[in-house]
């Protein structure tokens, strides 16, 4: 397990090196290939979920089948947490979308560890209030920005996450589909399509399997707006 990934995730940072210790002995890792999932909607939880390695794609279907994303999460980012305070069923189904490796944390470590550190309570509420702040951009998105803005965003922020430096521009390997794409912005894969090829025809980006190479970020962050 890659523990300096841990050690950087927010609710390990303000740990002592013994108190961060005894935590991820109770850490179970996980190993997922793409496709498989870490839970579905309607499962009991009880426990949340620490990605050390890979992506793992948040999301819901509707009574006749159709599918959303919520989130897409990378190494150092948490989920499952809800599950701690309201024992209610999974509210999303988590899904590897590369090849990724978890640390699985129980509840009751978890809270035990509440007890004792209680400034860790503090890390907890922010993941969970930045969780909550980019669910209600999306909602704004969805009403106030025509598609080829909500594309324009979402691959701006896969890049703040997941781009690194390439010969041209920025490597954004978001290991999507299409159609997951088109899932995360909330629009049929068609017009999300038809804005793809029209950044790439403007010489904003270029496209490569299951990633992206932004060739000019300035014109694709006015375009976000």
């Amino acid at each position: 397990m890659d523990i300096e990934v841990l050690r950087r995730a927010p609710l390990f940072t303000t740990l002592d090196d013994e108190a961060f210790r005894l935590v991820t002995d109770e850490l179970a890792e996980i190993d997922l290939s793409r496709g498989a999932s870490v839970f579905r909607e309607g499962d009991q939880g009880d426990q949340l979920y620490f990605i050390v390695s890979g992506k793992v794609k948040l999301g819901r279907t509707s009574p006749d089948g159709r599918e959303s994303l919520v989130a897409i999460l990378g190494p150092g980012e948490l989920f499952g947490e809800m599950a701690l305070f309201d024992p209610a069923p999974r509210s999303t189904t988590a899904t590897a979308v590369s090849e990724t490796r978890l640390a699985g944390l129980k509840n009751e470590s978890l809270n035990a560890l509440l007890r004792n550190r209680p400034e860790v309570s503090m890390q907890l509420l922010q993941a969970l209030a930045r969780r909550l702040r980019r669910t209600n951009d999306n909602l704004s998105d969805l009403v106030f920005s025509d598609v080829p803005g909500r594309v324009a965003k979402a691959i701006l922020d896969l890049a703040d996450r997941f781009g690194r430096p390439a010969t041209d521009g920025i490597l954004v390997a978001h290991e999507l589909t299409q159609e997951e794409l088109a899932q995360l912005v909330g629009a049929s894969r068609e017009t999300v399509n038809k804005a793809l090829a029209e950044f790439v025809q403007r010489g904003w980006l270029r496209l490569e399997a299951r990633a992206v190479v932004i060739l000019d970020v300035n014109r694709l962050r006015q375009r976000s707006r």
